[in-house]
């Protein structure tokens, strides 16, 4: 069954009059959850994760989610369940602001644990900031929720609709075969030229209003199919996924294809150096845990086959 609850007249009146502009509502529609589901499994195909036998399968997505979600997940080793990872909340701050504790809150446990970060217990950062990658989802889920609505309306539009008014119902119903000949396919239409004039005022009982004088001269759904591909890219970009610019329809120069290479491995190599600098804390703590990160794209030449413009 679905958990869905009808909004009564104050509930849609308080959501809609407390999100400006109202009409636009870019977070809360379906394309949204869909495009955050998928630019979260996108992201986390960037780095790869070597983990310990027992947090494979479901406890490896939890895992996953859990990091890109929070930025952070602290490992220690609980009395009844092992070595483990756990969301936690950061208390406390050293000389350099940096957290001390780890509170963990899980309905399983008889309690919850109020860690010393270094003694007790060692966070996994993502992040140097410890904020997840949440918002860089939320930012690009927006402007493909936003574009899907307008490509959809481009696919119905582009079909260039005529809009055709009739004198008389005779007219009309002679207006409905005909175009219900011409969608059919058929190569011809015949009809009664005495429809062409009524036969009291003589005037023509057809109307045609035209909409759209030049359709090429609009946004058409292929400029935004284009631009779709343009977010993508940065969101790739922004990630560490290696991609090329889709606008560049000659081929690059090598130093164009260097600079991209940089310019969408910055922020993952943050990522990287930051995990890396955490799992070094971690094994000074635990040595034998089996925990290693790195770049799925490392070793991806965006260059290779790429010659210079003459």
């Amino acid at each position: 069954m679905s958990n869905y609850i009808p909004m009564n007249y104050h509930n849609i009146n308080v959501g809609a009059g407390t999100y400006s502009p109202s009409p636009v509502k870019a977070y809360n529609n379906r394309h949204f959850a869909y495009w955050i589901r998928a630019l979260f499994q996108r992201a986390t195909s960037v780095i790869e994760f070597d983990l310990p036998e027992d947090w494979s399968g479901s406890v490896k997505d939890f895992f996953l989610y859990c990091l890109y979600r929070f930025g952070y997940v602290v490992i220690f080793d609980h009395d009844t369940y092992g070595r483990m990872f756990q969301p936690c909340t950061l208390s406390g701050y050293n000389a350099y602001y940096q957290p001390t504790n780890a509170i963990i809150a899980n309905p399983r446990f008889e309690k919850s644990l109020d860690l010393k970060i270094g003694e007790e217990c060692e966070l996994l950062k993502l992040t140097p900031d410890y904020v997840g990658i949440w918002d860089v989802l939320e930012y690009y889920a927006e402007r493909f929720s936003t574009l899907d609505d307008a490509i959809n309306m481009s696919l119905i539009n582009c079909k260039t609709p005529y809009i055709l008014g009739a004198k008389n119902k005779t007219a009309s119903s002679a207006l409905k075969k005909i175009l219900d000949l011409v969608n059919k396919g058929e190569p011809a239409v015949v009809f009664d030229e005495k429809l062409m004039n009524d036969p009291n005022s003589k005037d023509t009982p057809f109307q045609l209003l035209e909409l759209l004088r030049d359709p090429k001269s609009a946004y058409l759904t292929t400029d935004q199919l284009a631009d779709f591909r343009t977010i993508l890219d940065n969101f790739d970009a922004e990630i560490g996924i290696p991609c090329l610019p889709y606008q560049k329809k000659e081929r690059l120069v090598s130093d164009e294809a260097t600079m991209r290479t940089y310019d969408g491995s910055a922020r993952s190599l943050t990522w990287f150096n930051t995990l890396t600098a955490s799992i070094d804390q971690i094994k000074k703590l635990y040595p034998d845990i089996t925990l290693e990160a790195r770049l799925h794209y490392a070793d991806f030449n965006e260059s290779e086959g790429v010659s210079d413009n003459e």
